[in-house]
């Protein structure tokens, strides 16, 4: 391409991103170029209220309207997908300066949750669904994540927009269901740390509760029946698929979800 077509192509593009900090390239009319910007800006906009409806309805129009033009001004997406620029958006949102309540990268992550555990593969590890759940390495199913905010997203909303986080964490798992809808649950402190375990840690049943009851300083014969119950409970919901032999105790990386606070 050359280079004269490529400069005016870039700066076409500069301006119709950010007009205000880009001058639009000569020869055009601004009818035009304000065409090209309603169109592209458009399809951004509306792709990302589709996506993050609560986070748009609490922030307000016109903030949530200067919040799309900003990231569609600043951002450089890594994926031609259009099904992942919601996920673009929500790592936007986590290191901008814009200026936009605390929770609002937290809201954003949680609304996200549900497309990307939608869209993702169905392809699940091998196990043996009966599998002893204390000897063998309990396999976490790839549609269900465990979740920590420090806000509390599940009840963020027009007429709730809270102005300090809790003390405790908002804990959750998301699970992708047999009916392909998403299901939300609150987790207690047990149930979330035994699930980050599982997905994190290639270890036997017995091994993630030892190491539970290390971590939280209670004994193991006391949070030994607990964690087989929990276990057992979650086989049977499907979040646990059932087992692998205990090969090798070898880190898993998880899915790209946030971090217990």
């Amino acid at each position: 391409m050359p280079d004269s077509l490529r400069d005016q192509l870039q700066t076409l593009a500069s301006h119709v991103r950010d007009p205000r900090r880009h001058a639009p390239p000569p020869g055009i009319e601004a009818r035009r170029l304000a065409v090209y910007r309603q169109l592209f800006l458009g399809n951004i906009a509306s792709l990302l209220e589709g996506a993050f409806p609560v986070l748009s309805a609490s922030l307000g129009a016109q903030r949530w309207q200067a919040l799309v033009e900003a990231f569609y001004a600043e951002h450089r997406c890594q994926t031609p997908l259009f099904t992942e620029v919601a996920g673009e958006f929500v790592g936007y949102l986590e290191q901008t300066s814009v200026d936009l309540p605390e929770w609002a990268a937290e809201l954003a992550h949680y609304e996200w949750v549900e497309t990307a555990l939608l869209l993702g593969e169905d392809r699940e590890a091998d196990h043996d669904g009966q599998g002893d759940l204390l000897d063998g390495v309990p396999v976490l199913s790839a549609g269900a994540w465990p979740l920590a905010y420090a806000w509390p997203v599940a009840d963020i909303g027009p007429d709730h927009l809270p102005d300090a986080a809790p003390t405790a964490p908002t804990l959750l798992l998301a699970r992708r269901g047999a009916d392909q809808q998403v299901h939300f649950s609150r987790l207690a402190p047990l149930a979330h740390a035994l699930l980050l375990s599982l997905q994190q840690w290639q270890l036997t049943g017995r091994e993630h509760l030892q190491a539970l009851a290390e971590i939280s300083g209670v004994a193991l014969e006391i949070i030994h029946p607990q964690g087989l119950a929990l276990l057992q409970a979650l086989r049977e919901q499907g979040v646990v698929l059932g087992t692998r032999p205990n090969c090798a105790n070898l880190r898993r990386l998880p899915p790209a979800i946030r971090p217990t606070h």
